[in-house]
């Protein structure tokens, strides 16, 4: 005979797995996103700007969230983010700030996972050209080292120049990639100054060959120097993608939230056992010895702080004549969804 306890029971019982026959489609449809091959463009993937994307990829998050992600590294920014508007590329990993460059031109699209939430910059002066350097406007005239013309590193060069009343046509931007050349060039006595990413400019800085005047290689540094938090590299695509294929992006946002997780914890031996030899350009120990300078300007979750969009806006503004900060929502240059799901997920 059935007591009204063991009723209560099996109504209970009854109740969580209609739950669970509720939410289960949603799980699986999460699980499985609308497509599993995509292109992703990305330009100057061995610095640590992307070492989330390249830890996602060698770890094989990707393949874990039922993603087979072709991972195209092009010579610069810029030429990822062309790909990405001619549709070559499905997915870009790129600057934050170029959404903003892509808003003024009317084109919609969006961040939907941080990588960096700074942009982990330094400008120095060559020691060899510009010994007797006597602040930023000496550099008018001068030949700038940047990763590649439009690129984050020119961003921080031209912001700086700005506020020590160098107009941007007053300086002469060297694209000079984010490697060897980048090195190369500098010692040849070929650039007065260079702004550059890592492990480019502690390379630099600990052969004596720069002397850093600006950096935003930490946290504090970042914010002293934009006013707020600039977030840095994001994985990002246009809003009709986002819209149409919302768990392919979920995905990616696990696979590089799931990346975070493991920086927080990893060694140093961690980092150079999993990243390409090529990466460590020839010397770990100073590879490693630029990780730890950056390792706080890594995103710990994904999420683009909320004051992020206006930081850039503001930012790019204050020197870009073409950039109408009225015509432009900084809300509308991200969006937290995924990342969210993604930290929850990861519990961070």
């Amino acid at each position: 005979m059935q007591t009204p306890a063991f009723r209560r029971r099996c109504i209970v019982a009854a109740g969580l797995a209609g739950a669970a026959w509720v939410a289960a489609p949603a799980l699986r449809a999460q699980e499985k996103p609308e497509r599993t091959r995509l292109t992703l463009a990305v330009g100057g993937k061995a610095t640590f700007y992307y070492l989330p994307l390249t830890i996602a990829e060698q770890l094989g998050y990707f393949k874990a969230e039922g993603l087979d992600v072709v991972v195209e590294d092009h010579a610069a920014g810029g030429h990822a983010m062309q790909a990405v508007l001619s549709g070559t590329a499905d997915i870009g990993a790129g600057p934050f700030e170029s959404l903003v460059l892509l808003r003024s031109r009317n084109l919609a699209y969006q961040s939907f996972v941080l990588q960096g939430r700074a942009p982990q910059i330094a400008m120095g002066v060559s020691t060899r050209t510009l010994a007797q350097y006597q602040g930023l406007a000496s550099l008018r005239g001068r030949s700038i080292g940047v990763s590649a013309p439009g690129t984050s590193t020119q961003m921080v060069a031209q912001l700086l120049l700005a506020r020590a009343g160098v107009k941007p046509h007053e300086a002469r931007f060297v694209g000079v990639g984010t490697g060897a050349e980048a090195l190369a060039t500098l010692r040849a006595g070929e650039l007065d100054a260079m702004s550059n990413t890592e492990p480019v400019m502690t390379m630099l800085e600990q052969h004596g060959d720069v002397r850093i005047v600006a950096d935003t290689r930490t946290l504090k540094g970042s914010q002293d120097l934009f006013g707020g938090n600039m977030p840095a590299a994001c994985l990002y695509a246009s809003t009709a993608f986002i819209a149409t294929q919302p768990r392919v992006c979920q995905a990616l946002a696990h696979a590089i939230v799931h990346a975070l997780k493991w920086l927080q914890t990893a060694g140093p031996g961690d980092i150079v056992r999993t990243v390409p030899e090529n990466y460590l350009l020839g010397d770990r120990a100073l590879y490693l010895a630029s990780f730890q300078k950056v390792r706080d300007t890594i995103s710990p979750d994904g999420l683009v702080p909320e004051d992020g969009g206006a930081t850039a806006l503001r930012t790019l503004a204050s020197f870009d004549a073409d950039i109408d900060s009225a015509r432009i929502d900084p809300a509308r240059l991200f969006t937290n969804a995924f990342a969210r799901k993604a930290k929850e997920r990861f519990k961070l």
